[in-house]
């Protein structure tokens, strides 16, 4: 296989959009370039929308993940790229996942998409597979791509330090970035695509991470080993905007809100996303021991104030993306690994995040130098730390209930706290080897994999133990969730349930509104919550930009706004900065209008891939309240309480313990399909979860390929 040149003519963004996709078929080991329309500009906006745009017309319905026509697209938005607003190098990777069999989005930072769009492409699509590894190479400089087989190193991370050096000749490595797969995701459904820039404030390589939903494994299975860009055009004003000067009063007055705002609030910029482990823990938040519990006396060797003082280096700006005021990238340097193929070496570490620091509690681990090894290990295997450590506090407690044994796992003691299993797990995970080659697939493969051991050794029903074992397993719709205890938010139940992907919290991150700040009191709140927050995160998502500076950055006048949750002034700052970008007027309404189309569309692909209806929104039963005695004990007063409400305290005194137990899953599911039914009416979808006739007229989806879904899905 002889590589291939292939030249363009360089059509540099125009009010934020080039207006060109980059398309490469590794099939036939063809690249092309195809121009938007401004119809499908109009439709689809950027990120997801292209992302999904792509995904839906270059398959059909049934197509499966591993086939070759899956397309994998990695697209940022018209708002990203620009350096003068917080957090714009986002982009979004999507296509048909291996977990749920639907389309999956999975946002990222990084230099990737800035850099991409400096080179002419708003995105690029790939289709088809390669007979061996590939790499694609976009020379902005230039105006080339490249193609050619890749004979390197692997590692997701690994791999990019020799890649760089090839491309880096006499250019500085900061105007290269690359996505790439890792070696773990070849042996598992979690793969993630990393992006990989380099940092020269600290001197290497760093990464951030499209985690959820397989997306590394869709790459993988292509042969498709990295993109990288290399683009030297100047960053300042290059997106284009029709208004530059109303671009930088808006960009001043965020900057200028978060440096006022974040050091009296979440305090991003010193602790990071690890702030949330303290929260969580205080409020009863924080998953241990697979969601039973959401608080532990141990969780304080992971609080914030550990990795800022031992960890995390101060005096080093931490942003993904340049002029980044809020700088929550944190990363440490020196960390001998203590296991696997790379055991004894000093690497550094980008994160932990939130969600990779809170799956040691998942397993009963609060160890911080466990959780670094896990973390730079899952980066550079390229594995999702979210589903990793979900589906393993998923077997920890089946091994701990006895539906899995010691033979079954190949002679893992998946003990909860048991540091050695849990790393000795990941690493077959990633190699494919033993038990991990069963867990690869995650929690819905597991369950069915278990279920037929458990009934085979105890001679029970295959379908009464899969029951059993999908009250505990933290999955829906394929996809596990991401680390919130959810018992007591009805919001965030729904947050999870009901989000198109899966429960994946970007789409609807409710816990903090809900639980901690309490800003939904009301059933009416949460349900009108869960139509417009996804709309929010939808059009972030299509616009290539973070949400922190909106929803994490608190504005000093948002508790004197009518609904308080929205933080609405920081959202007409965002309203303002697409306005000046795009040469129009635009409120906080054209946002949601905008995003809302969108957000319908990728239900009605939901529709056509054969999910996406009300019996796909159902969560396990852990989720939404207690499933074992144990669970009910620790919080007895609540729910007695629960049941006394709502059938008196006589019928509670005559109540044996497991007839009060059976009483609070019935309250408790009661009360999630009562919050379905509100949140489907507010998003004008029928009581099957299908979108209304009404809806696609209003939103102005007409067109045959819309109707037709929607029409085939109510029959």
């Amino acid at each position: 296989m002889e590589p291939i040149e292939f030249r363009y003519e360089l059509n540099p963004p125009e009010r934020g959009r080039t207006d060109r996709i980059l398309m490469v078929d590794l099939s036939e080991f063809r690249v092309g370039v195809r121009t938007v329309t401004p119809e499908e500009r109009e439709l689809y906006l950027g990120g997801r929308g292209y992302c999904l745009w792509q995904v839906w017309e270059g398959t059909e319905p049934g197509t499966k993940w591993d086939d070759p026509s899956n397309v994998l697209v990695l697209a940022g938005g018209l708002l990203g790229g620009d350096p003068g607003w917080p957090g714009s190098g986002k982009f979004i990777a999507g296509t048909i996942s291996p977990l749920t069999g639907s389309f999956i989005d999975s946002n990222v930072g990084g230099h990737f998409a800035p850099l991409l769009k400096f080179s002419g492409f708003d995105a690029v699509a790939v289709t088809g597979r390669a007979d061996r590894p590939v790499v694609v190479i976009v020379d902005g400089d230039e105006s080339k791509v490249t193609l050619r087989p890749w004979e390197g190193s692997d590692g997701a991370i690994m791999m990019c330090e020799e890649l760089f050096d090839q491309l880096q000749g006499e250019d500085a490595r900061n105007n290269l970035a690359a996505a790439t797969a890792g070696p773990g995701a070849d042996h598992s459904y979690h793969g993630i695509v990393n992006s990989v820039y380099f940092d020269k404030r600290r001197g290497r390589l760093r990464s951030k991470q499209a985690g959820r939903g397989g997306t590394g494994t869709v790459m993988r299975n292509k042969n498709l080993m990295a993109i990288a860009v290399k683009c030297n055009r100047p960053k300042p004003g290059a997106i284009a905007a029709a208004d530059p000067q109303e671009v930088k009063v808006w960009g001043s007055a965020i900057r200028r809100l978060i440096k006022e705002v974040d050091p009296m609030g979440l305090q991003l910029d010193k602790w990071g996303t690890t702030v949330l482990v303290e929260y969580m823990d205080k409020f009863d938040l924080l998953p241990t021991f697979n969601y039973q519990t959401g608080h532990h006396e141990d969780a304080k060797q992971i609080y914030p104030d550990v990795w800022a003082d031992r960890y995390f280096d101060h005096g080093i700006p931490d942003g993904c993306y340049l002029g980044c005021t809020l700088a929550c990238a944190k990363g440490m340097e020196g960390h001998r690994l203590m296991t696997g193929p790379y055991a004894g070496e000093t690497v550094g570490v980008d994160g932990p995040e939130y969600e990779t620091a809170a799956t040691g509690p998942v397993v009963g681990i609060f160890d911080p130098e466990y959780l670094l090894d896990y973390n730079w290990y899952c980066d550079d295997y390229g594995l999702d730390t979210i589903s990793v450590g979900i589906t393993m506090g998923f077997l920890f407690e089946a091994y701990d209930r006895g539906y899995l044994t010691f033979e079954e796992t190949g002679g893992l003691e998946l003990e909860w706290g048991n540091v050695d299993a849990a790393l000795e797990l990941l690493h077959q995970i990633a190699q494919g080897e033993g038990f991990g080659a069963v867990v690869g697939k995650g929690i819905r493969h597991c369950i069915d994999q278990m279920a037929e051991m458990h009934a085979a050794r105890t001679d029970r029903e295959i379908a009464d133990v899969r029951a059993e074992l999908e009250q505990f397993g933290m999955q829906c719709k394929g996809l596990e969730f991401s680390v919130y205890v959810t018992k007591e938010s009805l919001a965030q139940q729904g947050g999870y349930g009901f989000a198109l992907k899966g429960p994946q919290h970007d789409e609807a991150w409710l816990i903090f509104l809900d639980q901690v700040n309490n800003e939904m009191p009301t059933f009416e709140l949460k349900a009108k919550a869960l139509r417009w927050f996804p709309l929010f995160r939808t059009w972030f998502n299509a616009m290539g930009l973070c949400k922190l500076p909106w929803i994490d950055v608190r504005h000093p006048d948002a508790g004197q706004t009518e609904d308080p949750a929205k933080n609405l002034p920081n959202a007409e700052y965002f309203a303002k900065y697409a306005g000046a970008v795009r040469g129009k007027d635009m409120d906080v309404d054209d946002l949601i209008a905008e995003s809302e189309r969108l957000y319908t569309i990728q239900k009605l692909f939901n529709l056509r891939q054969g999910f996406g209806r009300r019996e796909h929104d159902n969560i396990p039963m852990r989720a939404m309240g207690p499933v074992f005695a144990n669970e009910y004990e620790q919080y007895a007063q609540r729910y007695d309480a629960e049941i006394a409400e709502a059938d008196g305290a006589e019928a509670l005194a005559g109540m044996s313990d497991e007839v009060k137990l059976a009483r609070v899953k019935e309250l408790r599911k009661d009360r999630y399909w009562k919050l379905a039914d509100a949140v489907y009416e507010e998003r004008g979808w029928d009581a099957d979860g299908v979108p209304k006739a009404e809806l696609l007229e209003r939103m102005g989806l007409t067109d045959e390929r819309f109707t037709q879904v929607a029409d085939r899905a109510r029959q």
